[in-house]
């Protein structure tokens, strides 16, 4: 096994301090590569010598007779087949010219010039041959035996067998098997260690066992199967050696992110950790993988005082899968094609009767036409806040960023170190301050639902929470349980690779028993290691948030200085929690280089995905949607916008720039750095986005503003929640699907993959289309709006008006993540 080479150079660096590792044992045996190879070479000697006269005169013919019978087995036709075919020995190669002759004609060469004994001995001559090159190959790449488990089944002693004796006669089958498995490659100080091998070669590889075994076994079991497995392995020092931990710096690329052994890898990945890609017979457990590669790197560094943990998870082996469908897959697949089938049915309909002078808008709720005109529609309701939709498309657009960096590091790079160095530096906290993006989205659904709430209240128009509470379930939650539906049973039959276990189906395994907390929108205080999607985990955050935004807001209108002065408490008690948190439990929202693992989760549960702690920004939202409806119209003076810009322009430059030396490649954690960071951040970052809110929506523009408040955001915004929902497994599918080594050249041309970015789109216009725009419209039909709205539902079968339709209820609101609605007007 090619990890023999990477342990033995760890050796090599602790025998330069007087510390000599002993040969243990054979080839076959796991163990030392330097024997095996004195032993290969030195056995090929001593049969070279006692068959050399032979091998001589007959050598070309063993040769040509071994390619020729490997090339009929792969032949179409043998007849036509030629082959260019040498003299049968030394002697005939001197004298005769070189001739063409078919496999047929071979044959018969060969029955007629050797009679039985001569032919007998050729093939012990042949057997020797290629004995002596095999002992010489494998010499150098060891097979990997995942019998040695005293556990080990019979079966996966038997297929072990059958492949050792298959590959010291250089069958193509076995050579396939130990081929696929991964070997050391050269740059491991550049961080080239993880090697995951030829999935694809393994997993075609079938062979029959012998008919000997083959009686002991029925069906499937007769038939040895490549099987892929991924072991994770992690060393583990000695001691405090320098020149070892330099040494160990390199290989694990500077560690952008520090994981430990049991660390999960689903969501974010064991960077530590060196993955190494295994081809073993199908009937050998994960367990006896797991067993022979620790026994394998126990004997290798043997004396050496280096351990290895290792890890070889039951999902992580895999072999092709040729059985049908499960029931639930079934249905979930049937569901599908049943809603495209509503879609297309309604689309008829739609085209049919569009000269009609009105059309049944129960049958026309799933049009494609209608909700495709309605999503690339950029005309606005009247009072809409324009400014939004550009702010939420910057922050959506940077999050996509930042979720697309966390995703590459999953992959495997022939040059990681050099990839750590160059992205270890203050300018990628670009993509490094992913929960700073999410807080726009908190504030502007508090804003929305608070504008709407307050725009109804001073026109005395009645608030009926139930309704509004549907509203918004029927909006958020098809869009989402069609995406946890797709993931759980769907995706997971859309590819394959060494990490898709890893990636979609160990998140599909958690969506099936956690699927309900995730309708519930309480998914978010469970932790995220068992968290169904974990992207999702700010949908949960924001609809706690608006299930008690109306009590904030009905108090703020009633007690206006009461309400003011516990509004404004509560953001304190909120920021203060965010820095005592981060403190006491040595938190960081910022992943600064070298985070480790196990602090990036414990902030997941502890702070980045607790309402209470996130309710900061919230709140400011409510107050900057009370200051929208109270002061319309402010009139400001040319030094009042001078400073308002100053104070904003600092703060989103505090925000932003403050934390990029923690992005440093020598950055030590300091837990007063993280908490100054958590409390005050997203404030700051806020901060800056609700003044430009406040000076456009009073008319005070300048090129900034306008920008945001481009026309064509309009559809970036519709196309918001899907684009939320769809990111990560688009993201992971591709992390899954990825079988070989790549090399890094920059983070622009990683990050700006286009194939990703065209998928996301294509994606979360088909959630969009065919779940989110219908069960709008179902419910603009079954909730019934205030009379004041009956002038704008006139026109809802209407697509570009559906804006308005919604104009006086908070659920024409965006939500956090970029989330909740795709339509946002907010004008009575």
């Amino acid at each position: 096994m090619s990890l023999a080479i990477l342990a033995l150079i760890l050796a090599a660096l602790l025998s330069c301090n007087g510390v000599v590792v002993q040969p243990t044992c054979n080839l076959k045996d796991n163990c030392n590569l330097g024997d095996n190879l004195l032993a290969g070479a030195s056995s090929a000697s001593e049969s070279g010598d006692v068959s050399a006269d032979k091998l001589e005169s007959k050598i070309a013919s063993i040769f040509e007779d071994k390619v020729n019978y490997s090339l009929k087995l792969f032949a179409d036709d043998a007849t036509t087949t030629i082959l260019e075919y040498q003299t049968a020995n030394l002697s005939q190669l001197h004298a005769a010219p070189p001739g063409n002759y078919t496999l047929h004609q071979m044959e018969h060469l060969s029955t007629t010039t050797m009679d039985d004994d001569e032919a007998q001995e050729v093939e012990e001559d042949e057997r020797v041959y290629l004995y002596n090159i095999g002992r010489r190959f494998l010499a150098i790449t060891q097979p990997f035996d995942s019998a040695r488990n005293p556990d080990a089944s019979s079966l996966c002693r038997r297929q072990m067998h059958q492949f050792l004796n298959a590959l010291d006669n250089f069958d193509l089958w076995a050579l396939k098997m130990h081929d696929a498995s991964g070997k050391i490659n050269s740059g491991i100080l550049n961080g080239n260690i993880n090697q995951p091998g030829d999935f694809d070669q393994c997993l075609g590889i079938q062979q029959r066992m012998k008919d000997q075994d083959a009686d002991k076994d029925q069906g499937e079991d007769s038939i040895i199967r490549g099987q892929y497995c991924l072991a994770y392995a992690q060393p583990v020092l000695p001691h405090n050696s320098k020149r070892l931990q330099s040494f160990f710096k390199l290989i694990q690329s500077h560690g952008p992110f520090k994981s430990e052994f049991n660390d999960p890898g689903h969501r974010v990945p064991r960077y530590s950790l060196i993955n190494w890609g295994l081809c073993v017979p199908s009937g050998c457990s994960a367990r006896d993988v797991e067993f022979s590669v620790a026994e394998f790197l126990a004997n290798q560094t043997a004396s050496t005082g280096i351990t290895f943990n290792v890890r070889v998870e039951p999902q992580m082996c895999q072999v092709r899968d040729l059985r049908p469908w499960d029931r639930n897959t079934t249905w979930a697949v049937r569901f599908f094609v049943l809603v495209l089938a509503v879609a297309i049915l309604s689309s008829i309909y739609d085209r049919s009767t569009k000269s009609q002078p009105k059309q049944n808008a129960w049958l026309t709720a799933f049009s494609l036409d209608k909700n495709l005109r309605w999503l690339f529609s950029t005309s606005s309701a009247p009072g809409d806040i324009e400014a939004v939709h550009g702010i939420r498309f910057l922050n959506a657009i940077m999050l996509i960023f930042s979720h697309k960096s966390m995703a590459m590091f999953f992959n495997p790079y022939n040059n990681r170190t050099a990839m750590s160095e160059s992205l270890g530096q203050p300018w990628t906290v670009i993509g490094r301050a992913a929960s700073l993006y999410t807080d726009p989205f908190l504030l502007f659904s508090g804003m929305l639902t608070a504008y709407s709430l307050f725009g109804r209240l001073m026109k005395q128009q009645p608030i009926r929470l139930k309704n509004e509470y549907i509203s918004r379930l029927m909006r958020i939650v098809p869009p989402l349980a069609a995406l946890i539906l797709f993931c759980t049973y769907v995706l997971p039959l859309w590819g394959s690779g060494p990490q898709w276990n890893l990636v979609v189906g160990h998140h599909a395994d958690i969506c099936k028993k956690n699927w309900w907390r995730n309708l519930l929108f309480i998914h978010n205080y469970f932790g995220f290691s068992e968290m169904c999607l974990t992207h999702t985990h700010h949908l949960g955050i924001d609809t706690e948030l608006f299930a008690v935004a109306p009590l904030l807001i009905l108090g703020l209108w009633r007690w206006p200085k009461r309400g003011l002065f516990t509004l404004l408490l509560l953001c304190t008690v909120g920021t203060a929690a965010r820095y005592y948190t981060t403190i006491v439990n040595q938190l960081s929202n910022y992943i600064y280089f070298g985070t480790n693992i196990q602090r990036l989760f414990r902030t997941a549960d502890y702070m980045y995905s607790f309402p209470p702690h996130r309710s900061t920004v919230y709140i400011m939202g409510i107050l900057l949607g009370y200051v929208l409806r109270k002061y319309q119209n402010a009139k400001l003076s040319g030094l009042q916008l001078r400073l308002g810009w100053l104070v904003a322009t600092a703060c989103v430059l505090a925000s932003l720039l403050g934390p990029a030396p923690m992005g440093d490649i020598n950055y030590v954690y300091n837990s007063t750095h993280a908490a100054i960071y958590a409390a005050f951040a997203p404030i700051a970052w806020c901060l800056f986005f609700s003044w430009i809110v406040f000076v456009s929506h009073n008319g005070y523009t300048n090129k900034l503003t306008k920008l945001f408040a481009w026309r064509g955001f309009q559809v970036s915004t519709k196309l918001s929640y899907a684009i939320y929902l769809t990111q990560f497994p688009v993201f992971f599918f591709n992390v899954g699907r990825r079988r070989h080594v790549h090399h890094y050249y920059n983070f622009v041309s990683i990050i700006l993959d286009t194939n990703e970015f065209i998928s996301i789109f294509l994606a979360s216009v088909a959630l969009t289309v065919l779940f989110d725009a219908p069960f709008q419209n179902l419910k603009k039909l079954l909730i019934k709006r205030p009379s004041s709205a009956k002038v704008a539902n006139k026109d809802s079968a209407d697509p570009s008006r559906d804006k308005q339709d919604a104009a006086t209820t908070p659920d024409s609101k965006p939500s956090s993540t970029a989330l909740l609605q795709p339509q946002h007007p907010h004008s009575d």
